[in-house]
């Protein structure tokens, strides 16, 4: 009898053992870390054109620059546009010449110059869908003006009459925004108009007749 009461006692295992529940667990569904804009990154903004805003000095604002190596300020004066097809006995080879002007005053007690383009500093035109065009391209490393023929650094106290000349399309040519890249690669922005503006549009005309 004692021998019954033990066996009877271990066999009863499987009764203990609770049984699963069938159909309760289902696949996981993937997931996604951050929100759908990008995960929980930061937008980052426009660079804002050296202090300037990012839409530009309208044309005929002055800009204080760095110069040339960092030494020295340019004041630079961008005043006039003209477009032309034709100047000094060039055609664009695109279809139009943007011609700026503009004046580069020294500001400090030291000569001031501006960049070289091949330093990654001057002028860029940006086109009204943002392409942007060096300046000299085409036939317009051609086209020079007496006046505006001016290279030299600027010295203390004084100024000079510059120009730089952009060989567009004619949708190019439909305003935009002329960027200068000065000596500490800093960006200064003028918004263009698309039409002949400034006070030296007679005079630059002029110039550029053959």
């Amino acid at each position: 009898m004692l021998l019954l009461a033990v066996l009877t006692a271990c066999g009863g295992g499987d009764d203990d053992k609770p049984a699963e529940k069938p159909g309760t667990t289902t696949p996981g569904e993937p997931t996604t870390s951050g929100d759908p804009t990008g995960g929980g990154k930061s937008p980052s903004g426009e660079p804002s054109g050296g202090g300037e805003g990012g839409e530009g000095l309208a044309l005929g604002k002055a800009a204080q620059t760095t110069g040339d190596g960092g030494t020295g300020v340019l004041e630079i004066t961008p005043d006039t546009v003209v477009f032309v097809k034709t100047g000094s006995g060039e055609t664009a080879e695109n279809g139009v010449f943007a011609v700026v002007t503009m004046k580069d005053k020294a500001m400090t007690a030291v000569a001031a110059d501006e960049p070289a383009p091949i330093s990654g500093g001057g002028w860029t035109w940006m086109a009204p869908d943002g392409e942007m065009i060096g300046e000299g391209g085409g036939t317009a490393f051609n086209v020079v003006m007496d006046k505006y023929n001016n290279a030299d650094p600027v010295q203390p106290g004084a100024y000079q009459w510059r120009a730089k000349v952009f060989d567009l399309t004619p949708a190019q040519a439909k305003g935009g925004t002329l960027i200068y890249i000065d000596g500490e690669n800093k960006a200064h922005r003028w918004k263009m108009p698309s039409t002949d503006t400034g006070p030296n549009v007679a005079e630059v005309k002029k110039q550029l007749a053959p």
